[in-house]
């Protein structure tokens, strides 16, 4: 991945198949908007943390993303259901929307974001 600009989310380790995620904020423009990196079926996917029907935060309990079954996200204040490996809504309110998707580029020494989006954490 030379020449496109990578930050680091977290440790390869701090996520797991069906676990709680790592929480973290994307500066686009002027704006920070929340976001967070998950695993599944051993790949690393990140979303901005906004329901696709109204733009709250996912997780009630901080970092945890996945439904009771870890088969798909759940929004805590809507129910709606997302795809973790595309974050297509697949029930709920927000039928035929879906999670904005990241970036990311997993190594050895972490999980990186790619791209303009600047990374911060609070």
């Amino acid at each position: 991945m030379a020449d496109v600009e990578t930050r680091r989310i977290c440790d390869r380790e701090a996520i797991r198949n069906g676990g709680d995620g790592v929480r973290f904020y994307v500066l686009r423009g002027r704006q920070k908007l929340p976001a967070f990196v998950i695993r599944h079926e051993d790949v690393a996917y990140a979303y901005l943390n906004q329901c696709a029907h109204t733009p709250v935060e996912l997780d009630w309990e901080h970092g945890q993303f996945f439904d009771k079954n870890k088969r798909y996200l759940i929004c805590a204040t809507h129910g709606a259901l997302y795809e973790p490996a595309t974050g297509a809504c697949v029930d709920g309110p927000c039928r035929k929307k879906g999670l904005v998707a990241l970036e990311v580029d997993e190594r050895e020494d972490g999980v990186f974001i790619v791209g303009t989006d600047q990374l911060c954490f609070d």
